[in-house]
């Protein structure tokens, strides 16, 4: 069954490299609304079509070896900065935010239904490095850590490193506590200029602002205010930060909450969805 991958500008150029970020169309679940390529075990779905998703998925990326997918490298996603590093399909479960290796024919993958997926890739040493960023993964830096491990697993110099950001939320939708505004300023000094606020309206205050005068100069209380985060332009600027060029990231212009459509939500579909992989391998 046919399915549509987007792929990076800024990678799409490497001949050695496959790389793919999925969608939510063309698939063999059933539970998110017509056929669906949710690629992630989730409560509501079965794994036999998950499985069928994923081989599809793969053989449509072209990591098939004598007719077989490659061997597929997934994490136990957890909050958190660990990253692993790989020569060959692990003899464990891996848990962490990221996994880089320098192996052919193995296929690094990450989950995403909002978070950012970013595919990092060295174009001198051919190793490459796949990684989920959230919000709490971009404050504990996850991509500046995945430049630094690769650096010291394969001595990658961040000049020859190419980044694609894949679709994710994007700053029109994210809408994030103080507390996490508060965890951004404290650690970059950039933070303040990654949220903007927007006042929330009030219909009914609107219509009847003497309702709600008070003693307060001028004479209104104040509306709260929403706050967003643009979690794309942070993992931009920590790329830049680990001397990775500017003209050498691309990011995805797809935003997962606006575009239900095409791509799985969970803030959108408020936690009943599908789930998008970001995958890249080298061929041998």
């Amino acid at each position: 069954m046919g399915c549509e991958i987007l792929r990076a500008d800024s990678l799409a150029t490497l001949p050695w490299l496959i790389h793919g970020f999925s969608t939510r169309p063309g698939g063999f679940s059933k539970v998110y609304g017509g056929k669906t390529l949710n690629l992630g075990f989730t409560a509501e779905d079965s794994r036999v079509a998950v499985n069928r998703n994923r081989e599809a998925f793969f053989r449509q990326l072209g990591a098939i070896n004598r007719g077989r997918p490659w061997p597929a490298i997934t994490l136990r996603q957890i909050h958190s900065d660990l990253i692993h590093c790989v020569s060959g399909v692990p003899n464990s479960a891996l848990a962490g935010y990221g996994v880089i290796t320098q192996a052919p024919r193995l296929l690094l993958t990450i989950l995403t239904a909002d978070c950012l997926p970013v595919i990092l890739a060295d174009t001198k040493r051919r190793a490459i490095g796949v990684f989920h960023a959230g919000w709490r993964g971009t404050v504990k830096r996850i991509v500046e850590k995945g430049v630094g491990e690769m650096r010291r697993c394969f001595g990658t110099l961040p000049r020859d490193i190419r980044a694609a950001i894949g679709p994710g939320v994007h700053g029109c939708c994210y809408n994030v506590g103080p507390e996490v505004r508060t965890q951004f300023e404290s650690q970059f000094e950039y933070g303040s200029q990654l949220f903007r606020e927007v006042e929330e309206s009030d219909p009914v205050r609107e219509k009847y602002p003497l309702l709600f005068l008070t003693a307060r100069a001028p004479g209104h209380s104040e509306l709260p205010k929403k706050i967003f985060l643009d979690l794309v332009e942070a993992n931009r600027r920590q790329l830049i930060a680990t001397g990775v060029a500017a003209k050498n990231i691309s990011a995805s212009p797809l935003c997962t909450s606006c575009r239900t459509d095409l791509l799985f939500s969970y803030r959108a579909e408020k936690g009943v969805t599908g789930r998008m992989m970001a995958a890249a391998g080298i061929r041998p």
